[in-house]
């Protein structure tokens, strides 16, 4: 890869301000390949000089790739005066990267959530011209009735005049309280309550499970994250790139 000021990798990588960085540097608390930086404009090869920070080995990453799973409470932004986000509930190693929700789940929602420093991954993954479909199972106060499955295949009115893509309703219970899944291809504000507000029925518990090909792993719990596999990142990049 290109090189990198030395200041400007450190940042990136955590270590703080590039004003705060300059001082480690000037304290002699940083080597690159042995040797102690004497210049924080230096520029350094991130991905092979061996890089260390006060005795640590930077690994370096330029882009983080998390899945988290998304309690209700929290509020799908990197920051907020008044609520707890997504990125503050993030383990601080995840933090560094100054990842970015990839789009938004409401605060009550749950599921699967990317973050990403990846600007180019995330602008794709939200280009209306993508139509990258996102799969949701919710709870319906409402008998969800196979009507219903063919309104949405048509696409549905909202209360504001918009008429949205169709979309794919599957049917796992019909009762007073239903159960179903849902996949839309947009992202409109409120978009999967809005839909069932224009058949007479209202969501009272709502999941996002896949977005595009990645599904949530299961194994994690509410609020837990990992980073996603070096394979996980190219089916996402696949997706969107067709």
């Amino acid at each position: 890869m290109a090189k990198e000021r030395l200041d400007k990798v450190l940042a990136n990588m955590g270590y703080g301000s590039r004003k705060d960085v300059r001082k480690i540097v000037k304290a002699g608390e940083v080597t690159v390949n042995g040797i102690v930086a004497k210049d924080f404009s230096m520029h350094v090869d991130p991905e092979n000089d061996v890089i260390e920070v006060d005795g640590e080995v930077l690994e370096y990453k330029k882009y983080i790739y998390v899945m988290l799973n998304k309690p209700q409470g929290v509020i799908s932004a990197t920051e907020d005066d008044y609520d707890e986000t997504v990125v503050d509930i993030l383990p601080d190693e995840y933090k560094i990267f100054r990842p970015a929700p990839v789009g938004r789940l409401d605060k009550d929602t749950e599921g699967l959530l990317i973050l990403t420093n990846d600007g180019e991954l995330n602008h794709l993954l939200l280009s209306p011209k993508r139509h990258v479909p996102k799969r949701y199972y919710a709870k319906i106060d409402g008998i969800v009735t196979q009507d219903d499955v063919e309104k949405f295949k048509e696409g549905v009115v909202l209360d504001d005049g918009y008429k949205t893509m169709p979309g794919e309703l599957f049917i796992l219970k019909s009762d007073e309280i239903s159960e179903i899944e849902l996949v839309i291809y947009e992202g409109k504000f409120h978009q999967v309550k809005r839909m069932f507000e224009s058949v007479g029925k209202k969501v009272i518990y709502l999941k996002r499970i896949e977005m595009g090909p990645l599904k949530l792993d299961e194994s994690l719990e509410l609020g837990e994250s990992r980073e996603l596999t070096k394979e996980e990142v190219e089916l996402l990049y696949n997706a969107v790139k067709k």
